[in-house]
């Protein structure tokens, strides 16, 4: 988990710097299309001095009015010849257990060696803008300060968030045998991470002393005091989460921009079918999902996948062959669809 930090946070530093270099890139693409639009002027030593420096002005002349054309967007669909080059994909590498600790990147070490295959390509000046662009990005960036500054935010900005705690809890003399001693095991293992240690990454080396640890986890049929008394000691900070009220339910489904109304929107307008939530739609499932939360094993969040799978099972059944049009999902049809499920305290336990 340490070394996907790290890889976390190259990828957020990169990203940053692809920012911070992308207008030179641009431009450095730019002067290379010119490049391929207007190859320079071959000129053969001991000519007429004059007649050299005329058709260099010329050139330049003519790469002027190509720079022009790019940028007014009328070379777009002009074809340029671009050299793109890859990598060859070395042999999967699969390490033995027991080498954790030895972080020895040996697909990297092959990547590193493998020659680069390069080739031709014909393409429009609007996608070989993106190829060169990209290619000016990577020639830009430097890799050891984008390393660098990666291992230094991991170490002292890191957070690694832990879930589903509860389900390593287990007392150590419980005698269960099996389980317990793997859950045991496991809570060894984070146990010298937590505390904090040197672990050995591709990148460098990261200390774990400074990296903010979170744990959850539900603790139904276990408490946090069965966790390992040391481990306890390492979050002395404990929260113990409310409920999910009705009115928290109707955030979750209209505030995201994922939300699940949102996916079942799109998802059924590849069919033709718009669909549309209304308030009062919203607030009825966010009621049925909080009543069966009541009633039922309350599983949070989670029951509104199953609730919105119940209510539109139909339509998304229908929808591929015949489409309906617009699909108003108000109150009315909720409560028509699903209030004699979730009045019903067995087909709601195994339905929704």
């Amino acid at each position: 988990m340490i070394r996907d930090l790290v890889d976390a946070a190259i990828h957020m530093v990169r990203e940053q710097k692809q920012a911070e270099v992308q207008e030179e890139a641009a431009a450095k693409a730019e002067e290379r299309l010119l490049d391929m639009l207007v190859p320079p002027t071959d000129w053969t030593p001991g000519e007429d001095p004059e007649e050299e420096t005329k058709a260099i002005e010329r050139h330049e002349r003519t790469r002027e009015k190509f720079r022009k054309m790019l940028a007014n967007g009328e070379l777009e669909d002009s074809l340029v010849d671009v050299h793109v080059e890859q990598r060859q994909s070395p042999v999967q590498v699969f390490s033995t257990m027991g080498l954790e600790q030895v972080d020895l990147d040996v697909q990297n070490m092959l990547e590193r060696f493998m020659p680069r295959q390069g080739s031709d390509r014909e393409l429009p000046v609007s996608e070989a803008r993106k190829v060169l662009i990209e290619q000016e990005v990577e020639g830009l960036l430097d890799d050891d300060a984008v390393s660098e500054e990666a291992v230094r935010l991991a170490t002292d900005n890191g957070i690694v968030f832990l879930d589903e705690m509860d389900k390593i809890c287990g007392p150590e003399d419980s005698g269960k045998g099996g389980a317990d001693v793997s859950r045991q095991g496991v809570q060894r293992d984070l146990l010298p991470i937590i505390e904090g240690t040197t672990v050995q990454t591709r990148n460098g080396s990261i200390n774990t002393e400074h990296i903010l640890f979170i744990a959850a986890g539900a603790f139904h049929r276990s408490r946090p005091s069965d966790l390992m008394p040391e481990l306890q000691g390492r979050f002395p900070i404990r929260v113990e989460l409310d409920d999910l009220t009705q009115d928290d339910f109707v955030r979750i489904l209209t505030e995201p921009s994922s939300s699940l109304t949102r996916q079942y929107e799109a998802l059924l307008a590849a069919d033709g079918v718009k669909l549309k939530f209304t308030k009062g739609g919203v607030a009825a499932i966010a009621n049925i999902a909080y009543q069966v939360n009541q009633s039922t094993q309350n599983i949070g969040a989670r029951r509104l996948h199953t609730i919105l799978e119940r209510l539109l099972e139909a339509a998304s059944f229908e929808a591929p062959e015949d489409g309906q049009g617009t699909l108003k999902i108000d109150e009315t049809y909720v409560q028509a669809a699903l209030e004699e499920v979730s009045r019903d305290e067995d087909l709601s336990r195994f339905i929704l």
